[in-house]
């Protein structure tokens, strides 16, 4: 079915409040959900709302406010108390950009959060501020090192972002070759997964998205994307997240925040990366092949096109689910 995006910020936000969020976190939640959503990424979606319900059914609403436990004049440490990582990060976030404005570099980290989401919105964020960023996101090990079947990572998502006279240049990845919400959307909708994305329990490849959660996923890239996992790994253990981060709890945030101007201006940088970007875009295709983008330049493109036709596709199960939660 179709929603206006504004009726599908209210259900969130209606659902959210109905677990005993203030309106600043629900509304928080709402507009990083949607977000996902306009960028053509239904898993991370109103989807990840009824995951998002099921846990908290599981252990409780937190009753306590993301607070600060750690401060420099360049770094900071939060505890998330169990806060969903829509609302964490961005509270880390916005502290890394207002420290990185006065002192030039910042880093910020967060632990006791479940559930990132999609850490280019943290990045889009910060460029827009002139800033550039690194982010990272560890996780509960549902992912395999290459070569074993039993998981010891995270998902674990990396992220670079930079300002540029358009859209920002953004790299966004997770480190898994299928991200936790898909594989929980899948298993909603009762559809497979792909070949060699994950094992069972017992150790053997499978395509059952219940197999795969009680087993381990594989890594992106082999070799190469099992490292970058490992690495996201031990900066979220530097956030506060524990060696081996409990089911959907646990999770470490950081975050390193530069200003361009410590080593030029930042309006000359901006020129310099759209500079750039013309330059990447002008390598010609491969035969029969698309011309060539930018990290982040296919979201952006999806989302305002989604704005003007200010709808959202949203499922009959996902929609039904939340609707019955308001009721």
């Amino acid at each position: 079915m179709k929603l206006s995006i504004e009726d599908a910020l209210n259900l969130v936000v209606e659902v959210m409040k109905k677990y005993n969020h203030n309106e600043e976190y629900a509304k928080i939640i709402g507009d990083h959900i949607i977000d996902c959503e306009l960028r053509g990424l239904a898993y991370g979606g109103l989807a990840r709302i009824v995951s998002i319900t099921e846990r908290l059914d599981r252990t409780g609403t937190p009753d306590r406010l993301v607070e600060t436990i750690h401060e420099t004049p360049v770094s900071a440490r939060l505890n998330g108390h169990d806060n969903l990582g829509y609302v964490v990060a961005l509270k880390a976030t916005e502290i890394a950009i207002e420290k990185a404005s006065v002192s030039g570099m910042s880093l910020v980290g967060a632990n006791e959060t479940w559930y990132t989401g999609m850490l280019s919105y943290f990045a889009e964020i910060a460029a827009a501020r002139g800033m550039i960023t690194i982010i990272a996101s560890n996780a509960t090990p549902w992912v395999a090192p290459h070569g074993a079947v039993d998981g010891r990572f995270g998902t674990n998502p990396i992220c670079f972002g930079f300002p540029s006279e358009r859209d920002p240049v953004i790299w966004d990845i997770g480190t898994s070759s299928i991200m936790h919400a898909e594989v929980m959307l899948a298993r909603r909708l009762g559809k497979e997964i792909g070949d060699g994305l994950a094992f069972d329990a017992a150790g053997n490849p499978t395509q059952d998205p219940e197999s795969a959660l009680g087993g381990a996923f594989t890594p992106w890239g082999g070799h190469k994307g099992a490292g970058l996992g490992m690495i996201v790994q031990m900066l979220g253990i530097l956030a506060g997240s524990p060696v081996e981060p409990p089911d959907l709890a646990g999770f470490g945030f950081l975050i390193i925040t530069i200003k361009p101007d410590l080593l030029m201006p930042e309006p000359e940088y901006r020129r310099k990366v759209s500079a750039y970007a013309e330059y990447v875009r002008s390598a010609r295709p491969v035969s029969g092949g698309q011309a060539v983008r930018m990290p982040f330049e296919r979201s952006a493109r999806v989302r305002r096109q989604r704005l003007e036709e200010n709808e959202i596709e949203v499922s009959d199960l996902v929609y039904e689910r939340l609707n019955n939660i308001i009721k």
